[in-house]
């Protein structure tokens, strides 16, 4: 009798000897398209929360990584609205903008490099 806990894999998936980084890049991609679409940022934390876990480790720092960017970025949104009373927020959306790009490029080039981005741990960049 076979032990059914081997039938899962724990493994990430592996394309020509490295682990497969696709759903991380996606996750950027979406992030960065949600300043068109609006929505899809949530759509790659899902897949963030869902993936976070399952590959090495300097992968599951990307989905942490990407999870963190969300939730501070939601966090920033909300301030940028409240300050938008009194006028300062729409400067401040500007800098929540720039914020977002750098981030998701920084974390495009730690994915090319194969390895965790740095300052996971971060507010800022």
């Amino acid at each position: 009798m076979q032990d059914s806990s081997q039938d899962t894999p724990t493994e990430e998936t592996v394309v020509n000897g490295k682990p497969d980084t696709t759903m991380a890049m996606v996750v950027y991609a979406l992030y960065l398209a949600s300043f068109i679409l609006g929505f899809t940022s949530i759509i790659g934390v899902v897949i963030a929360y869902v993936y976070k876990g399952k590959g090495p480790e300097w992968l599951d720092e990307h989905y942490r990584y990407q999870i963190r960017t969300f939730w501070i970025g939601l966090v920033y949104g909300f301030l940028c609205l409240v300050l938008a009373i009194i006028g300062i927020g729409f400067l401040l959306m500007l800098a929540l903008a720039v914020w977002l790009i750098v981030r998701c490029v920084k974390g495009f080039k730690g994915l090319q490099e194969q390895r965790a981005p740095s300052n996971v741990n971060s507010w800022l960049f």
